[in-house]
């Protein structure tokens, strides 16, 4: 037994140094992780407000041909009319960290209907930034326009689709 005993105090564990070392090699790792996984994740949420800006209109088109190009519907509309992806219920969804309106005109004296859809970020900046760009998307155009500094309109310039 005796022998069993000394061989526990030779046994060596790591030094308060080596410690140290190992918490600063993880502390510089997720220093530089971290800024890199929230520029993906703003990255992704922009791609998806585009491509949901894209389904959209398709859904929009599909809903108009339905009502023989008297109207275009609301979000709530398209969901039960075209089966838009019930995600995007209410008056103003959130979906990937883009906050979406539609602006709906009815068909008027010699004016077609009309709508407009914004998607915009609901954070732009800071450490819950969920995207930096605004997007604009309406029934005269299927071109995505874009805006880094404020809600995009028609005026402003196409998004690199």
């Amino acid at each position: 037994m005796r022998k069993d005993y000394r061989r526990h105090l030779n046994q060596r564990g790591f030094s308060l140094i080596e410690l140290m070392i190992v918490i600063a090699i993880i502390g510089i790792l997720v220093g530089v992780g971290i800024p890199a996984y929230q520029a993906i994740t703003r990255s992704a949420n922009e791609t998806a407000a585009i491509q949901s800006l894209k389904t959209l209109a398709v859904n929009q088109r599909l809903y108009y041909k339905q009502h023989q190009g008297n109207a275009y519907g609301t979000f709530d509309q398209l969901i039960t009319d075209v089966n838009l992806d019930k995600k995007f219920a209410g008056d103003t969804p959130v979906v990937s960290g883009y906050v979406y309106k539609i602006t709906i005109k009815e068909k008027a004296s010699g004016q077609p209907p009309f709508y407009a859809i914004n998607a915009d970020p609901q954070k732009t900046d800071g450490i819950g930034a969920t995207g930096k760009n605004h997007y604009y998307l309406d029934a005269n155009s299927d071109t995505i326009k874009v805006n880094d500094q404020q809600p995009a309109g028609p005026d402003d310039q196409s998004a690199g689709q």
